[in-house]
């Protein structure tokens, strides 16, 4: 399996409903690095997985709309609980639909997976995996 991996990083603030978020219930903010890995079998004709700057682009058109702004106050995520673990699944469904609709270049239908890591801290992360 072959992969490659595309990083960059998000500023947000949220706020989470329910005891269980104990001190997370009031606003507060984080800074997420967050890495994506596309999977596939055999290397495409020009020998390369993906074409990094293309996903790199799409990583960057997708965490865009979310960096510097309040989860809370976007209609996307009205009524959901923007954990760590929902964001990357979030991000994943941007990056696969980026994937299938051939923006990540010639040989992204290939492509068979994809994982997306959120680091919330240097002890810290979650992420998301699964099939194209």
């Amino acid at each position: 399996m072959y992969a490659v991996e595309v990083r960059d990083h998000i500023m947000i603030a949220h706020s989470f409903k329910g005891e269980l978020f104990g001190p997370a219930q009031k606003l507060h903010g984080a800074t997420f690095v967050v890495d994506v890995a596309f999977f596939r079998e055999e290397l495409t004709s020009d020998a390369v997985v993906v074409d990094i700057g293309r996903a790199h682009d799409a990583l960057k058109a997708t965490l865009g709309p979310l960096n510097y702004n309040n989860l809370d106050d976007l209609p996307q995520f009205k009524g959901k609980q923007t954990t760590t673990e929902y964001l990357s699944k979030y991000i994943f469904d941007a990056m696969a639909d980026a994937a299938r609709s051939g923006r990540l270049g010639p040989g992204s239908e290939g492509i068979t997976r994809i994982r997306v890591q959120l680091h919330e801290s240097h002890v810290a992360r979650a992420w998301f995996e699964g099939p194209v």
